[in-house]
């Protein structure tokens, strides 16, 4: 598992890539522009080139491109839609240029709308996106169920993956607080284990592209995405550590997207809590192997 961090691209993706040095991360996540405007960012040619030598065998082993909140795959409204796919194929190409592992999208909300018709547009939508760019994946959200949001459920994941016609670029980023949210119990290692093996069972483990690992300032069921700090909020230590060891989420990139413990973005403070979190599973489950075989 690559322990990481969400991070400014301020001043281009050198200044990214050392802030996720700087607090230690395995793995960074950015967004490919601002997050609340449709104008887009496009970096630098020696930048790029740039950012990509310093991924070649340096100390951050992955990227993740987080597209922006204001993209709604669902929507009916024209020139919503005609941004969001804009929006969406910009991040999937920036995604090619920097070799992200993938695009993580919320899969939108019917905003109202006959939810199965809002599905379909987003089938549309996502196939359209993965065929004009060429090999960067895109990671359905699941999310935390609030008001008309899809992707709450495994099975409405797996649905949309349908809907785009299944293809092997498209997977899942699985996001703790949101599962917590929205009513999956991943408080514990057994019922963490539950949970996950219904999603290989609905969605398949090949599509696991990446994780967030937050914690939930709101209880289970909640359906409301609120984060805390790892190992203070609803989750606790015990959740976090659980998550953070999951043995079927080995090597996929795990952001903590913050607010951390001081109330900002992620600092070193923050990775360093989620590396001991890890460890801290990793332990307990190996003491359990060994009491289960004595």
């Amino acid at each position: 598992m690559l322990v990481g961090a969400h991070v400014s691209t301020a001043g281009g993706l050198v200044n990214a890539h050392a802030r996720g040095v700087e607090v230690g991360a395995q793995a960074i996540q950015v967004f490919n522009q601002s997050p609340r405007m449709w104008r887009p960012t496009r970096w630098k040619d020696d930048d790029v080139a740039a950012f990509l030598e310093l991924m070649d065998g340096g100390p951050i082993g992955a990227v993740v491109i987080h597209a922006v909140y204001l993209v709604n795959p669902a929507s009916k409204d024209p020139e919503i839609r005609r941004k969001s796919i804009a929006s969406l194929v910009h991040s999937l190409r920036m995604g090619d240029a920097i070799g992200a592992v993938g695009v993580v999208l919320h899969p939108g909300s019917t905003v109202g709308e006959p939810h199965g018709e809002a599905m379909a547009r987003v089938g549309e939508a996502l196939r359209e996106g993965l065929s004009e760019s060429e090999r960067c994946p895109l990671l359905l959200e699941d999310t935390a169920g609030a008001g008309n949001t899809l992707g709450r459920s495994f099975e409405e994941l797996a649905e949309l993956i349908e809907l785009a016609g299944a293809p092997e670029r498209l997977g899942l980023c699985l996001d703790s607080c949101h599962m917590l949210a929205s009513g999956f119990d991943v408080r514990t290692p057994d019922s963490l284990a539950e949970t996950i093996g219904r999603c290989v069972e609905v969605v398949g483990l090949k599509r696991l592209g990446c994780l967030h690992v937050n914690d939930s300032q709101t209880p289970l069921g909640s359906n409301r995405d609120r984060h805390a700090p790892l190992g203070d909020g609803q989750l606790g230590r015990r959740g976090c550590a659980a998550f953070l060891s999951e043995p079927r989420f080995e090597g996929l990139p795990a952001i903590f997207e913050g607010p951390g413990v001081e109330g900002k973005a992620p600092a070193k403070v923050d990775i360093d809590r989620a590396k001991e979190l890890r460890q801290s599973g990793v332990r307990a489950r190996k003491r359990k192997r060994a009491a289960g075989r004595a």
